[in-house]
């Protein structure tokens, strides 16, 4: 009887989307975040150094319904975890570490940045952007210096910050004394929050041996898809956010095929990801697997610019990677569904 409520909850949210709640707002923050580096670097004649900017102006994704002064400290706290990602993943490649210690070093990551992003109540919820960063920068050779590469991936976060405050000069709506809403995993126990840390260190590391093992390539993608499900405050809803993932990134994987069938060049690969990334933020919070038909493409656009290949290769990795990723990540959260509840009761 739960079984069927759980699988009918899921049927019933899987087709609705969530109430708007001035998503277009947070949605231009975002676009405008990824464009603007994104032009100086193609005016620059160096887009394949997008996947830098890109990563750094995710920070743009926190704080979108916050007041000025909270959304500013909230992405400064996002914006760390983000480059500090970043910044591993070159540290990786440029020192052309092996896969196996790309999969420890990741797993490692997320599960103390799991701690770091629950203890400062990020949403979206735990450290997946900052393992998606480290997985990615690490895939992909360095065609320029780590200081380069890092400074982009700062400077990108810092014009994020910058547009989530630029609109306190038109509004000036700084509310002394306010304060953040925290999650009841961050007010809760110190067990709740290890707990939730080595889920993520178990999930991650799984998925990326598992991806390792099949030989396939981009275990990372495998790691964060794994990540996906643990986001989510119930098991409901962890089991539906990792089907989500898979769903919602098979559709996307459609539209990326769809998109490579116009063998696009550099420069309108370049204005794909500025366009791909104002529709991702408008659904991300309404509809998970609806927003991921438009992300799967951005991150794969964004892959072929800083390491062209064959497209459809890609694609399929990317569809069995997040397949794969997904599964351990279910198995993950419903093995431990019991515990997650007990645990994470509010003090």
């Amino acid at each position: 009887m739960q079984l069927r409520r759980h699988v009918g909850a899921f049927i019933s949210s899987a087709f609705a989307l969530g109430s708007a709640d001035n998503d277009h707002q947070s949605a231009l923050r975002v676009g405008i975040s990824i464009v603007v580096p994104s032009l100086v670097l193609l005016y620059l004649g160096r887009p394949e150094l997008t996947i830098y900017a890109v990563f750094g102006a995710f920070t743009a994704m926190f704080g979108r319904s916050e007041s000025h002064q909270l959304r500013l400290r909230h992405q400064l706290q996002a914006a760390a975890v983000l480059t500090t990602g970043a910044g591993i993943g070159m540290l990786l490649s440029v020192n052309h570490m092996p896969v196996w210690g790309v999969v420890a070093t990741e797993a490692i990551f997320a599960g103390l940045f799991s701690i770091v992003a629950d203890a400062a109540a990020l949403k979206p919820a735990g450290p997946f952007f900052g393992i998606f960063a480290l997985g990615a920068c690490a895939s992909v050779p360095m065609s320029v210096p780590l200081w380069t590469a890092a400074s982009i991936t700062a400077g990108s976060a810092a014009c994020a910050v910058l547009v989530g405050f630029a609109g306190w000069v038109r509004y000036r709506r700084w509310q002394p004394g306010a304060v953040r809403t925290i999650t009841p995993l961050a007010r809760s126990r110190v067990p709740a929050i290890g707990m939730q840390s080595l889920r993520y260190l178990i999930a991650v590391g799984i998925a990326g041996l598992a991806g390792n093992a099949a030989g396939i390539g981009h275990a990372y993608w495998a790691m964060a898809a794994a990540a996906t499900p643990l986001s989510a405050p119930d098991l409901p809803g962890r089991v539906g956010r990792g089907i989500h993932r898979i769903l919602g990134t098979l559709v996307g994987l459609g539209v990326t095929a769809c998109l490579m069938l116009l063998q696009p060049g550099t420069t309108a690969l370049a204005i794909l990801v500025m366009a791909l990334a104002f529709p991702t933020e408008l659904l991300m919070s309404r509809h998970y697997g609806l927003a991921l038909v438009f992300f799967t493409p951005l991150i794969l656009v964004v892959t072929l610019l800083a390491d062209p290949s064959d497209p459809f290769t890609l694609i399929r990795d990317r569809g069995v990677e997040t397949i794969l990723g997904a599964v351990v990540g279910i198995l993950v959260v419903v093995m431990s569904g019991s515990t997650h509840h007990r645990s994470e009761r509010p003090v």
